[in-house]
């Protein structure tokens, strides 16, 4: 028995050598699968990692803004009415032609008044009868040839006579329509031989030069305006064309019901496009003018936690302690000349104001940094960055819709 375990004990520690030595390859196996595994996915992190990325671009620079309080408001004539006869009767002519302009006095449209022209002419000769009546008691009179109840008599008879003449003279006049301003005639609707009733409107006469404009304005606003402000106004109808004038007036009061106050600004007129009812957009100059560093709107990234933009810089992206990743990858930019020579950084800002497509940029970039327009989603810091510019958003401080 001592023989045979003795003989048995080699064999054991063999195979547990065997075993042991499996374990180890496995182990080691293991491990290197592992490391490999992490190479490769470092090689492949770092292929992918900040590729570099096409945008547009801008340098940030100063302008003079003037700051205005912007509205919605309606063109009004100085003078304007819708013109109607007082009498009725059948029209006899039309002397004008629609859309004409006229001078205050001209006549427009006549009623028939031969019967009222007819009747004048009885009164204005009882009238004269009258006066001539008066002349001779006067004379009488004044030798008490006729007594004084007589003379006054006469007097009276007089008066009455010059009253119903003026009387229908006044009506003879109502049977004329004139402008009662100059300005500009509407569509007239009346035919020689129409009947025309009392109050129907015959035409419409505004004066087109100058004009109201009549707009509201927050509560908050009124400290900005005042009157004499310069006021720009422009209407869907033109574009590109900006009228000028001046705030003339304000409301004396708040709405109540809004918080907002009516304001009138006389804006001239040239060439009476602007018309009486039409929709313009006013903005009117408060204040002295303030000098910003200005951007584009689509260069701001917006965010709850505070706006940003990315600015550009010369060179390659700065290396880092990441292990030698960043400055490895880096070196290998430099080898390469078809890297790209730009990259970016983000940075937080504080805007301002805005006007049309411009933004006021307080604190964060300063005049001539380079900044990005276009493209930031594609974008993280010290991403590599292909400038093109052929491409680029708009910056018009006083942008108009594209009608096609």
């Amino acid at each position: 028995m001592n023989a045979y375990a003795t003989s048995a004990r080699p064999k054991q520690r063999k195979r547990l050598i065997i075993v042991i030595v499996a374990v180890l390859v496995l182990f080691a196996l293991l491990v290197g699968f592992n490391t490999f595994k992490g190479i490769m996915i470092g090689k492949f992190m770092k292929s992918m990692a900040n590729p570099a990325q096409t945008v547009s671009t801008m340098a940030a620079e100063y302008q003079d803004w003037q700051p205005r309080v912007e509205a919605v408001g309606n063109v009004r004539a100085v003078h304007g009415a819708d013109l109607a006869f007082d009498v009725a009767g059948l029209v006899e002519s039309v002397d004008v032609k629609s859309g004409a302009d006229v001078q205050k006095g001209q006549v427009l449209v006549k009623l028939v008044d031969a019967d009222d022209r007819a009747k004048l002419a009885a009164l204005q000769a009882t009238a004269h009868l009258a006066k001539l009546t008066a002349d001779r008691s006067k004379q009488q009179l004044a030798v008490q040839a006729i007594s004084k109840a007589q003379y006054d008599t006469d007097m009276a008879n007089l008066k009455g006579a010059q009253a119903n003449a003026a009387a229908q003279q006044a009506t003879v006049d109502k049977k004329t329509l004139r402008a009662p301003f100059a300005g500009r005639i509407g569509i007239i609707t009346a035919n020689p031989g129409q009947y025309i009733n009392v109050g129907t409107t015959v035409v419409t006469l505004q004066q087109l030069d100058p004009v109201y404009v009549d707009f509201t304005v927050p509560q908050s606003s009124l400290d900005e305006l005042k009157v004499g402000c310069k006021v720009a106004v422009t209407a869907d109808a033109y574009a590109g064309k900006t009228f000028t004038g001046k705030v003339s007036a304000s409301d004396p009061k708040v709405d109540l019901a809004t918080r907002n106050v009516g304001v009138e600004a006389t804006v001239a007129n040239p060439g009476k496009l602007l018309v009486p009812g039409m929709f313009t957009k006013v903005a009117v100059d408060s204040g002295a003018p303030q000098r910003y560093l200005t951007l584009p709107q689509t260069a701001i990234s917006y965010a709850p936690y505070g706006d940003t933009v990315f600015v550009v810089h010369q060179g390659q992206p700065p290396a880092s302690g990441d292990g030698g990743k960043r400055a490895e990858a880096s070196a290998d930019a430099a080898k390469n000349k078809n890297a790209p020579d730009h990259y970016v950084q983000q940075v937080v800002v504080t805007v301002g104001p805005t006007r049309g497509d411009q933004v006021a940029v307080l604190t964060g970039v300063k005049e001539g940094d380079v900044v990005v327009t276009s493209g930031q989603l594609k974008l993280r810091n010290d991403t590599p960055v292909t400038i093109n510019n052929k491409v680029e958003p708009a910056f018009n401080p006083n942008p108009h819709p594209v009608e096609e």
